[in-house]
């Protein structure tokens, strides 16, 4: 009966490890996939004219990316468990050396002359830890789980945002976690009976008959054991080689000389870019990877790009919040590459013939290249777009975030009064952290024409927008039509204007919900 159970756990365990392996492999394949981005550009570009929706679902690749880690680590953590149980289980069959267990006779086989073993252990005079650290399979299973967990852990928000060197440098043990997971299949540890062994000693006949193996009455030989082939590699060289080339395009664009034509200092410590690259060519709302070589040769940062398509040079808004851009600040005029510039859901905007535009803080900025491309079109070159009206939100904590955005606000709020386009653009500007009753010192001292904060003549306003109200209004202005909301701000407001878009959307109206990932 102990035998039978005992039989019975270990191929459970069996299951349970090759299974949750079957699922690795195949998550494997997809998690470098994501990290692609020139091939996802390609491919949105590709597939927008087809389907938004589908061109939609690449802008999440990094939320799919977090996914299949997860799976990973799940299976990861089962699969060891599942083989810890197989090694207890293969040791006990050694130790118990009893001629009339099934167990001890299979871990017999192959001790003499002949290579046809099925337990990896070999001998009871050893334990289950050397051999984790003296096979192809232990080694790299262990150097795969320590990477695995040092890129997993470094990868939690806290880390990321506050010790970003760490989440990047430790993210490329991937490089190890990949080599070990070719080779870790290698070693072959995994057997099973030949198939050629099968037809001449069926393993549901013989298995009762084992004591008679290989007699001359008996008409069961002894089987045949061999390695399982490994077919990991199968399953990761297609993505592997496609981020190889991925890699190789990012090292030839990092080569091409980047001039930087002018730098400002903004208020509230955002530093803006102004530069130019040969044969760059951008549309509203795309980002580019920056890397500053004296910085660091490995680290490479996303910016929005905040110029317009329109302009002769590409600009970005960096605001001076960690180690990395500090440093760039302090080591202006040097050696910068860019890679880029890269799609995201922004580039839709004048798909739309309304659109709301929610920026939070910072968040603003890809905004910036939307209105500034919309000042290009309808007042310099007088060209007709398919967008009619834009709701424009911007969301900030503090006074000194506005002051680096407010000129370009001033310069379209004037153009547009002079070109009697007044009605084309509406903008909210909230500052969430104060309340009316403080905002009311600086109204009674402030009599002009024009806001006191923002210089604009929308006057700010205070604590944050109702959006039910906000969708519910322009959802009565603008029946038959779809609206498209964009958005560029913390995941809390996401979920909260994602959750508006679905409940004001009727048979008259539809709100479609666009977010920035990267």
């Amino acid at each position: 009966c102990s035998e039978g159970n005992s039989s019975l756990s270990h191929q459970h365990a069996l299951s349970w490890a090759r299974a949750p392996a079957g699922c690795l492999n195949f998550n494997c394949m997809l998690i470098l996939l994501p990290v692609c981005r020139n091939l996802l550009s390609f491919l949105r570009g590709s597939i927008q004219y087809c389907s938004r929706t589908a061109a939609r679902q690449l802008d999440r690749n990094i939320t799919f990316h977090k996914l299949v880690a997860y799976m990973i680590a799940f299976h990861t953590a089962v699969h060891i468990i599942a083989h810890l149980f197989n090694f207890e289980y293969f040791m006990d069959a050694q130790l118990n050396r009893n001629s009339s267990l099934l167990p001890f006779v299979l871990s017999e086989i192959g001790n003499g002359d002949n290579a046809s073993f099925l337990n990896p252990i070999r001998s009871n005079e050893t334990n289950p830890t050397i051999v984790m650290f003296t096979t192809i399979a232990g080694l790299t299973g262990v150097a795969i789980t320590l990477a695995l967990i040092l890129i997993i852990t470094s990868s939690m928000e806290v880390i990321r945002r506050s010790y970003f060197e760490v989440f990047w440098y430790t993210h490329h043990l991937f490089i190890i976690f990949f080599i070990g997971l070719v080779l870790h299949g290698f070693g072959r540890i995994v057997r099973g009976q030949t198939e050629k062994s099968m037809n001449v000693s069926n393993p549901l006949v013989c298995a009762d008959h084992f004591e008679d193996w290989g007699k001359n009455d008996s008409f069961c030989p002894v089987p045949k054991f061999a390695g399982n082939p490994p077919m990991t590699w199968k399953y990761v060289v297609g993505p592997m080689i496609l981020y190889v080339c991925e890699r190789i395009v990012r090292l030839y664009r990092s080569h091409q000389k980047v001039v930087i034509t002018k730098v400002v200092m903004h208020p509230s410590k955002t530093l803006e870019l102004q530069m130019k690259k040969k044969g760059f060519h951008m549309e509203v709302g795309q980002y580019v990877f920056i890397q500053c070589p004296s910085v660091s040769r490995l680290e490479w940062h996303p910016f929005t790009l905040t110029s317009a398509p329109e302009e002769d040079y590409f600009s970005a808004h960096i605001r001076i919040v960690g180690d990395w851009t500090q440093a760039l600040y302090e080591a202006l005029f040097v050696l910068l590459a860019i890679d880029g510039p890269f799609g995201t859901a922004s580039e839709d905007v004048f798909r739309y013939e309304v659109v709301m535009l929610v920026g939070a803080g910072i968040g603003v900025t890809p905004f910036a290249s939307i209105l500034k491309s919309v000042w290009y079109k309808h007042i310099q070159n007088n060209q007709e777009v398919f967008t009619k009206k834009i709701y424009f939100y911007w969301l900030c904590p503090e006074t000194q975030a506005f002051e680096w955005f407010a000129d370009l606000l001033q310069s379209l709020e004037g153009q547009m009064t002079e070109k009697g386009m007044t009605d084309f653009l509406s903008y909210n500007i909230y500052l969430t952290r104060w309340k009316e009753t403080e905002a009311a010192h600086i109204r009674v001292h402030h009599e002009a024409e024009n806001d006191p904060i923002t210089g604009l003549k929308q006057k700010t306003l205070y604590g944050k927008p109702n959006w039910d109200n906000e969708f519910t209004n322009i959802a009565t202005k603008h029946p038959g039509t779809k609206v498209g909301v964009f958005l560029c701000g913390p995941p809390q407001l996401g979920k909260s204007l994602e959750k508006q878009c679905l409940s004001h959307s009727e048979a008259n109206v539809k709100f479609i919900f666009n977010k920035e990932n990267f």
